[in-house]
């Protein structure tokens, strides 16, 4: 059963009070089926008031795999011998943006590890191309850390939406999961800046990293909340074979879904993706993301011959589904009335 105190800290949420670290807390640690299916309903009527039954669609074009970066739990890692390495050329992505246009999506997501081979040159031509063939398409970045003078440039070229996970707020956790020369200050500075520049900026974090406690993710959720973006990107732990963490526990799905819930309540009018991590931990795990709160899906759009070298996790979902059968594959019984649509989707207040 529900203990009132629980019941009204989802109330005051729904009422877009915010609660401190400690209340985060106690919601976590009293989480059962119950609670998830309240917290789900009231994501729910918060979400349909604002974007009604739609389920934008996003299409990823994954265009490299080589990485400078050695984070514990990424298949990409740079000491990861087993990571197979590709790059993508401009005529390639472009082929990949043409096919993903033909299929009805306006918001393009090119992602990758931190290449230094695509210099700022290289990405800002690539997505000057993109918005010379379709003006009308978002391009979304998810391309790591950069210094402002580059996320300016990227800006100046075309590019609206930004995602880089925060991954963890708590400095001493996000320092177990990070080799040494990477900061979790940087990592917040780096969305300050995207913010200030004027991109729809995305954070996130993995449900059930290792070492990550309810007091972490407490944490994470209130700097959502003081920080505002406009995206925010979730799903559970899955371990990458090669990395120090292949031998760890997957993340819960059912925490997974539970946070979307709480993120949606948080914040009302973000755009919350029900991730591909989310499926592949549950054959319908995207589709009970939905139902919790999210209204983002991201298919891949990357050509097939190279999505299984982009492991930054083990067995993930779409590496062998061709592009126009990916948002398909999601059940429409699971679904119930929700709508994929391929608008562009913006965050409901943003212009540029």
């Amino acid at each position: 059963m529900i203990s009132n105190d629980d019941y009204l800290l989802v109330d005051r949420l729904s009422q877009g009070d915010g609660l401190t670290k400690e209340e985060y807390t106690d919601l976590l640690d009293g989480r059962n089926q119950e609670l998830m299916d309240y917290a789900a309903g009231k994501a729910d009527e918060v979400r349909r008031r604002i974007y009604g039954n739609k389920v934008y669609t996003r299409g990823i074009i994954e265009f490299s795999s080589y990485c400078r970066n050695d984070c514990f739990y990424c298949g990409l890692r740079r000491s990861n011998s087993l990571a197979e390495r590709y790059r993508l050329s401009d005529e390639e992505i472009f082929e990949c943006v043409e096919d993903g246009y033909e299929l009805g999506y306006r918001t393009l997501v090119l992602q990758s590890g931190e290449d230094a081979y695509f210099t700022d040159e290289r990405v800002c031509s690539i997505v000057r191309g993109i918005k010379e063939r379709h003006p009308d398409c978002a391009v979304t970045l998810s391309i790591g850390e950069k210094e402002r003078a580059s996320y300016e440039a990227y800006f100046e070229a075309g590019a609206d939406r930004y995602l880089l996970r925060h991954e963890s707020y708590n400095p001493e956790h996000y320092g177990k999961i990070h080799p040494p020369e990477m900061s979790r200050d940087h990592r917040i500075q780096c969305l300050r800046d995207l913010k200030d520049i004027g991109y729809q900026v995305g954070c996130g974090i993995m449900v059930g990293a290792p070492f990550q406690t309810h007091e972490n993710i407490a944490e994470d959720l209130v700097f959502m909340r003081e920080f505002e973006p406009h995206m925010v990107g979730i799903g559970p732990f899955i371990p990458a074979t090669g990395t120090p963490f292949e031998d760890e526990e997957r993340g819960s799905v059912e925490e997974t879904l539970f946070l979307l819930s709480i993120i949606r309540l948080i914040l009302p009018k973000v755009l919350l993706p029900a991730t591909t991590a989310l499926g592949t931990a549950n054959p319908i795990g995207r589709e009970l993301g939905i139902r919790s709160g999210a209204n983002v899906v991201m298919p891949n759009l990357s050509p097939l011959s190279v999505r299984k070298k982009y492991a930054i996790y083990d067995n993930k979902l779409g590496s062998d589904a061709v592009a126009k059968s990916s948002s398909a594959q999601l059940s429409k019984e699971a679904l119930g009335d929700y709508e994929l649509v391929s608008e562009r989707g913006d965050y409901i207040d943003w212009s540029r």
